[in-house]
């Protein structure tokens, strides 16, 4: 196995309003979408109580370098779709974790984290369940220089 410090977590299932942006770098556009809509009914900023999850939606590929990034805020039973904004039931399940920095991790780059997450996966009793992998920020406030990210990878026994 590898160094890579993982841990298994159980997401239990969840009710999230989702946001997603098109682009080069969409992470910034689909936050700002987020933050807009989420600030005023008071379920940003207490990312305890509301976590904030992150993934490539559509993924960039060779001939296609635009692609999406997906926000999902969970939320309870009281928000409701509204706009740009779509809330959707997300099932709950088993996922390989590891944390590393956006900007300067010894590890490698978010990318080279990633893939290390994967084998350290395939070297394990565990498979890759193939559905979106997950980002989730410590703090989603911090400075881009500083933001560590929890890597979630879908598997099952």
């Amino acid at each position: 196995m590898s160094d890579l410090d993982v841990r298994i977590v159980r997401l239990e299932p969840m009710r999230v309003a989702s946001v997603r942006a098109m682009g080069m770098n969409p992470e910034n556009d689909a936050w700002e979408q987020l933050r807009a809509w989420a600030e005023p009914k008071g379920l940003f900023g207490d990312f305890e109580k509301y976590p904030v999850y992150g993934f490539n939606n559509p993924s960039p590929t060779k001939d296609k370098p635009e692609y999406g990034y997906e926000f999902w805020l969970q939320v309870g039973p009281e928000v409701q779709s509204e706009g740009e904004v779509e809330v959707k039931e997300v099932p709950g399940g088993l996922y390989a974790v590891t944390s590393c920095k956006i900007f300067g991790d010894p590890q490698g780059s978010i990318l080279d984290v990633w893939k290390r997450l994967l084998a350290w996966v395939e070297d394990s009793e565990y498979s890759w369940r193939h559905v979106h992998e997950l980002e989730k920020p410590h703090d989603p406030l911090a400075p881009e220089e500083e933001l560590v990210l929890d890597l979630y990878l879908p598997i099952e026994e």
